[in-house]
């Protein structure tokens, strides 16, 4: 689900500065110059096409806010009258809060990809600097002291993740507006293979869970993907 309650075209774009062992949209991250350019005029011409069908679009990747020209592009996007998604992980707090006070975002969803420790967070993210985290951290603070709708959300992988691994997660956003779990899916290919021969949580598992986890962040759930 890209956006619950809207529809949405959705604009992934390659590179990133994570490394997560369990990334389904590896192509985009290790290979980013496999994927040829689409102009914005192109994007434009979808969109424009499809006004009457869909009430906006949802950037996804990869990551987006490597793109310093972002701000620029949801600009144009938004005079068109369309509504805008940003699916992050967070490393770009800078960028973030420009498009924040601009008005250029409607809805966040930030990735967080473990407990908010150095250790566990490089483990689960493929990073080794730890001013990544720090920028995470910073993220999170900017988007919960926000006006705009949001939501965190973390896909659950059991080499990675422990019921004590999410209550920690809840605990630090504690009072967050909405905190999404979502399971891990080897099926289509994961950026480390040994990944893909992983056995995913059960649904029950995620729900019972995501329900421990309602004591911080009451609007807590498993989303099917």
């Amino acid at each position: 689900i890209d956006w619950e309650g809207k529809i949405v075209s959705t604009l992934y774009v390659s590179s990133c500065n994570f490394r997560c062992p369990f990334c389904h949209n590896y192509d985009l991250v290790l290979n980013p110059n496999n994927f040829s350019n689409i102009s914005s005029q192109e994007i434009n011409n979808f969109l424009l096409e499809r006004r009457k069908f869909i009430d906006g679009i949802c950037v996804s990747g990869g990551e987006p806010t490597l793109y310093p020209d972002l701000p620029t592009y949801f600009k144009g996007i938004k005079e068109k009258g369309f509504l805008i998604k940003l699916d992050t992980n967070g490393t770009n707090p800078k960028l973030l809060k420009e498009l924040l006070n601009d008005g250029l975002i409607d809805y966040i969803a930030m990735d967080i990809k473990s407990s908010l420790n150095f250790s566990d967070y490089a483990r689960a993210a493929g990073i080794k600097d730890k001013i990544l985290l720090e920028r995470v951290k910073d993220s999170i603070k900017l988007i919960m002291s926000s006006q705009i709708e949001y939501e965190f959300r973390t896909t659950v992988v059991p080499l990675l993740h422990t019921e004590k691994t999410i209550i920690e997660i809840a605990k630090y956003i504690s009072g967050a507006k909405k905190y999404v779990l979502q399971n891990f899916s080897p099926s289509g290919g994961t950026l480390e293979p040994s990944f893909q021969k992983m056995k995913p949580y059960s649904s029950e598992e995620l729900v019972e869970v995501s329900e421990k986890a309602k004591e911080y962040v009451p609007n807590c759930y498993y989303r099917l993907s």
